[in-house]
């Protein structure tokens, strides 16, 4: 595929792939199936800056409706499909789509709810059914601006007041652009996504990046643990040298697959939360390469900005490394006092606001012009994570500013207790949390889900913490749970664990260590 500024409008050399089923769409049928949607889409009336809702991710029927919709100018919202007929149609209200385009999993409840509202249903099937015509492909009715909306990606409000994401063509090139400048294209050359591809991670850079630089794509349901079981196999099978990743995948893999006997891997990526050192050189261990790469992205920025592609590194709690195509600095700024000709550096070691600047930044919050301007200042987004450089500039991540515990005045990162934790080498999954405390204002609290939920286990993760953390960072309460509250993307949601943990009963660490 070219790279130039037609790249919203060219069809990719690569493939598109579905393990799980057999399917394989070759470059020739991806055209057939590209050309048959771009007529469908256009004789249904779709043009410039329509807005669709794409409710069937993770197939390859979804990519090539991507493009079409593209094709015709128009502004792709990509859906959970496990949102309820309600939330979606609260996101419906905000975003005003003209169509919803499905592949024949569409239930009647959300249906009914968007045609309720005026949106026109589509079945992508149709275009196939329809057969193929001849003749040029119809296009744009007016070229899109560089700046119009071609992809909206709702981060959170689906039942109250949605945060949608808006990415143009232009930023959208940026990254793209800025990942080719990065990194090699070489392992990428046979991609696996097993993330959701409603949200930056999996869509953008995970799918998109390779897939649309002519790369082959596997796509596969997401976060399936019947999937991941067989993950070691689907690696073999399909020879992929490339994925990308987040720790719950991990956790669960790690635990339940064999690992791939033929090593095919040359490079995985893990994003969307902290990996500590413990599990990242167990995912080296399992995967058989050693170019696992931590890779920090939001979906403001259109995902990856930075990640290990620095020399010799060893697996460290937080590290990250270096920007890809993004100026990434380390302030004592926050916002209420960031001015551009004022920003003051923290020293290497200290930790500090993470602050981006990159041509991929988002365009805004849809309709929100006010929450765009609460992390946007003059270019410059800030996301909300504390961090700090080194002496050789790479770059660490010390968490999040909202996640921080305040214990006393003493700021606490609960992904550092977290780190702690797994070393144990007996938990599947771990949360620190803060919760509130009448003297200190906050303490530390803990939820674990065990290998085995059994009191041995549970002694020797309290041990193993009373071994290695300072009585400051140690936590007051402890719980085991059954599953650690995650959301779509596999982030941790902290405070719903605290909330979660509030309704139950801590462990009884007398009974446990008497």
């Amino acid at each position: 595929m070219k790279h130039g500024d037609d790249i919203f409008l060219q069809v990719p050399s690569g493939g598109l792939n579905e393990p799980w089923t057999g399917r394989r769409w070759d470059r020739a049928e991806v055209t057939r199936q590209f050309d048959a949607r771009v007529r469908h889409l256009a004789s249904r009336g779709l043009s410039v800056s329509d807005v669709v809702f794409l409710h069937h991710g993770n197939t390859p029927e979804f990519f090539v409706d991507l493009l079409a919709v593209w094709r015709l100018g128009g502004c792709a919202v990509p859906i959970d499909p496990r949102l309820t007929a309600f939330e979606v149609a609260t996101l419906a209200r905000t975003a005003k789509p003209r169509f919803a385009v499905g592949c024949g999993n569409v239930d009647e409840s959300k249906a009914a709810a968007l045609s309720g509202i005026g949106v026109r249903l589509l079945d992508s099937r149709e275009a196939i059914r329809a057969g193929v015509a001849a003749g040029p492909l119809p296009s744009a009715g007016g070229a899109p601006a560089p700046d119009a909306p071609a992809l909206i990606l709702f981060t959170s409000g689906s039942t109250g007041d949605p945060k949608g994401v808006v990415h143009t063509r232009r930023t959208l090139r940026a990254r793209w652009a800025g990942l080719r400048s990065a990194l090699d294209l070489e392992p990428f050359r046979r991609t696996l996504c097993l993330l959701p591809t409603h949200f930056g991670h999996g869509l953008i850079c995970n799918c998109l990046f390779p897939w649309l630089s002519g790369q082959e794509l596997f796509i596969l349901p997401p976060f399936k643990p019947e999937v991941i079981l067989q993950l070691g196999n689907l690696l073999d099978e399909n020879g992929i040298t490339f994925l990308s990743s987040v720790p719950t995948v991990w956790r669960l893999a790690l635990k339940t697959a064999r690992p791939p006997r033929k090593r095919p891997l040359k490079r995985v990526f893990c994003g969307s939360a902290p990996l500590s050192a413990y599990l990242w050189k167990q995912i080296r261990d399992w995967t058989g390469t050693p170019e696992v790469f931590n890779a920090y992205g939001i979906t403001e920025t259109g995902s990856w900005v930075a990640g290990t592609t620095v020399p010799g590194f060893a697996p460290e709690d937080g590290l990250i490394g270096e920007p890809w195509g993004a100026e990434i600095r380390i302030l004592k700024n926050s916002m209420d006092d960031f001015r551009p000709d004022a920003m003051r550096d923290c020293p290497p070691g200290e930790p500090g606001y993470v602050w981006i600047r990159t041509p991929a930044l988002m365009d805004g919050y849809f309709g929100r012009d006010d929450l765009t301007r609460a992390v946007v200042r003059d270019g410059w987004f800030l996301p909300g994570d504390i961090g700090m450089t080194d002496g050789r500039g790479w770059l660490y991540l010390r968490g999040r500013e909202g996640d921080e515990i305040n214990k006393g005045g003493m700021k606490i990162a609960p992904a550092d207790i977290d780190a702690v934790a797994e070393r144990s080498g007996k938990t599947l999954d771990v949360c620190t949390f803060g919760f509130e405390d009448p003297l200190l204002g906050e303490n530390v609290g803990i939820a674990f889900v065990l290998e085995a939920a059994d009191d041995d286990n549970l002694r020797f993760v309290v041990n193993h913490l009373r071994r290695n953390l300072g009585k400051h960072h140690l936590p007051q309460r402890w719980y085991v749970l059954d599953e650690i509250p995650r959301t779509s993307r596999g982030k941790v949601n902290r405070s719903l664990v605290a909330q979660r943990c509030s309704g139950l009963a801590p462990v009884d660490l007398r009974r446990l260590l008497r």
